[in-house]
């Protein structure tokens, strides 16, 4: 994705540093899968940042934050989405064409405190061949199905491939259907995720639709002017745990400073709720493009991740929230 003015992130990285504490490495993990490769990074705690950064409504609490530090040439960076896999397991995808997997670390109170044993592997072509290039590798967004299959949206060159069940993944992924739509090149399927029967797509730009192997339906058209960056658009998307709906991130970004995001529910027309999560200067704000739900202890644990583009000005953050 388009990175932010790095005025604004050098301003959120020194709002940040009054909150953030060093927790050291991550836990290695116990033993890589196969076509796996174990990955380092060095964790650091983050808060909310300055009173009148993050505003959330009623009924949502702020559960943990983590910055994921890695060295410059770590496949650990410029992540864009993320899935749970359950017993504590994410999965999350780079937009140059890495997948990554982590544990959760929690404290006693089921607070967000770490990450551990950190797992990379390079994404395939339909010929097997590893992905090499950006424009055939900038995967922006992830669901896993009710089998269990890996679900990647690539923008520039626009698809939806399935790469079969995460810890079997085939080199040789199979194309899905995808929307009719002529997405322009950096404005492709952010959010994605499983729905009745298929999965659901949206534009960044605009537009949602329902898809299944046979067809894609149109939920919201895409507006007549496509929604530019300065407003409100959709990064991620997942199944709402609670509701029959769906958890939606959005970003914005005015220049030169006002970096925003937007956590909020989608019914199943398409129609967005109120606002839950507002994240902004002076609290702790990123390129938000990743969200991930499921059920904790009754309630509906959210977890969004922030994508740094490799620029050393913004970060990878990983924030927990709970909705009642």
């Amino acid at each position: 994705m388009r990175p932010f003015a790095r005025t604004a992130l050098t301003l959120a990285a020194l709002t940040l540093a009054a909150c953030a504490s060093t927790l050291g490495p991550p836990r290695p993990a116990p033993q890589p899968a196969t076509g796996w490769t174990e990955a380092g990074a060095t964790l650091k705690s983050v808060g909310l940042g300055l009173p009148g950064g993050a505003v959330l409504a009623p009924g949502v609490r702020f559960a943990g934050g983590v910055e994921i530090v890695a060295d410059p040439t770590s496949p650990l960076h410029s992540l864009s989405d993320l899935k749970l896999t359950g017993g504590g397991g994410l999965v999350t995808v780079s937009d140059v064409g890495d997948l990554v997997r982590a544990r959760l670390r929690l404290d006693h109170a089921g607070r967000l405190v770490g990450l551990d044993g950190f797992q990379t592997r390079r994404l395939t072509l339909a010929d097997g061949a590893p992905i090499t290039e950006k424009a055939d590798g900038d995967a922006e967004g992830l669901a896993l199905t009710a089998s269990g299959d890996l679900l990647v949206s690539f923008e520039r060159d626009h698809r939806i491939w399935n790469y079969g069940p995460l810890d079997a993944l085939s080199t040789r992924p199979r194309a899905m259907r995808i929307p009719a739509f002529p997405f322009t090149e950096n404005d492709g399927i952010e959010g994605l995720a499983t729905a009745p029967g298929g999965w659901r797509a949206a534009g960044e730009s605009g537009g949602v639709w329902d898809c299944d192997p046979a067809r894609c339906t149109t939920v919201t058209p895409p507006p007549d002017t496509p929604i530019p960056d300065s407003e409100y658009r959709i990064t991620g998307l997942d199944r709402d745990p609670a509701r029959d709906g769906w958890m939606v991130v959005q970003r914005r970004y005015r220049p030169p400073l006002d970096a925003r995001a937007h956590v909020r529910r989608m019914a199943p027309g398409g129609t967005l709720g109120p606002v839950l999560i507002d994240l902004k200067l002076p609290g702790t704000t990123d390129n938000f493009e990743g969200i991930a739900a499921e059920t904790r202890d009754g309630r509906t644990r959210l977890y969004i991740l922030s994508d740094d583009n490799f620029n050393p000005m913004q970060r990878t953050l990983l924030l927990a929230f709970d909705l009642d």
